[in-house]
């Protein structure tokens, strides 16, 4: 499979991103979103861009090489993790820190400070001190660089982006700084919410962490495409594939690049938040179970169904014979979620 990016398009949209947002701290972690970390460590250099957030330990080595500024850890320090602790001793690394036993830890590995961001617990209820545990932090204050409080914020209840965050935002940021004066590190809000926080809270008092917006933002500036292996022609109840099951009717067996190597078949859970959604899910799970699950292929305007459960680095979809099958090399359009896809190309034409 091969990602094909619109190089000045994407930087575009990046740049124009970064210059409206001050304080915006790029996200590259997991996969790279499709793009790869260490590409991605190269683009926020080039956007002048002085600290990246990445998500583990072992992706801040990967990435220190291609990234000259800080680097922030965003998963909570495990003072168990050796790679966690050789991290918190490097002064270009910021570590995120969310149990009062932690910070204690932290305070008493020797050397330089460590550089510490304090997460706030929000609604979320997935890491962070509650605001009653807050004010403990100045304990250990003379022991560690304190670079700022960190709140990551939910979606919005009603499925509006993350329009709905600011009262809580705000909530947690004055309780911070209420303990100890630091800028506040944001996740998860509007732009204008971000910017009115900003405002409020001071010129270099706010930054905010984004990652499937900054690199995925601009959808037309990137194509998902598969290479066409095979293509076999095949007659009404002839059997075909791994299990051998009979065709409904006469069609052509197209086999492309791509399977569950590269996130093909695979899918991150997703919320159903109404009847229709969940109905629509219902069915889609009853297609999945009868071998009937729709592929993310698109041969001759439309999806086209899989054959059956996606191989390790090919799959077999099925095209009617009413349409025109593709021929062998052809690229055709594939639809992935950059954010568990691995691709074997990624290309950028018109940078060279």
């Amino acid at each position: 499979m091969t990602l094909t990016i619109d190089a000045d398009r994407w930087r575009a949209y990046a740049r124009g991103l970064t210059e409206r947002i001050p304080g915006l701290v790029p996200v590259a972690k997991g996969n790279g979103y499709g793009f790869g970390l260490q590409r991605l460590a190269a683009e926020a250099t080039a956007l002048g861009l002085d600290t990246l957030a990445v998500g583990t330990p072992t992706e801040a080595a990967a990435i220190k090489d291609h990234f000259a500024g800080d680097i922030v850890i965003l998963l909570p320090w495990e003072p168990n993790d050796p790679h966690a602790v050789e991290q918190a001793r490097d002064p270009r690394v910021i570590v995120t820190v969310s149990r009062l036993t932690d910070l204690e830890v932290l305070a008493n590995l020797g050397g330089e400070k460590p550089r510490v961001l304090v997460e706030v617990l929000t609604s979320m209820q997935r890491h962070g001190l509650p605001g009653e545990h807050l004010q403990a932090v100045q304990a250990w204050q003379d022991f560690l660089q304190l670079e700022g409080w960190t709140v990551h914020l939910p979606l919005a209840a009603n499925g509006d982006g993350y329009r709905g965050n600011r009262t809580e935002a705000e909530t947690l940021a004055r309780m911070a700084r209420d303990v100890a004066p630091a800028p506040i590190w944001f996740s998860h809000l509007d732009d204008a919410d971000y910017l009115a926080l900003a405002a409020e809270l001071g010129e270099g008092q706010t930054r905010l962490r984004i990652g499937t917006r900054l690199w995925l933002g601009d959808p037309a500036a990137l194509r998902v495409t598969a290479t066409v292996l095979d293509v076999h022609p095949v007659k009404r109840g002839q059997r075909i594939g791994y299990w051998q099951r009979p065709t409904v009717t006469d069609g052509y067996v197209v086999v492309v690049s791509g399977g569950t190597a590269n996130g093909i078949g695979l899918e991150a859970p997703s919320v159903a938040k109404n009847v229709r959604q969940r109905a629509i899910s219902f069915a889609t799970g009853g297609l999945e179970a009868a071998g009937l699950a729709l592929s993310p292929y698109t041969i001759g305007g439309a999806k086209r169904w899989f054959v059956e459960p996606p191989h390790m680095q090919s799959s077999l979809v099925f095209v009617p014979a009413k349409v025109e099958p593709p021929q062998v090399g052809e690229e055709i359009p594939v639809e992935v979620r950059n954010t568990i896809a691995t691709f074997d190309h990624v290309v950028t034409p018109d940078a060279g």
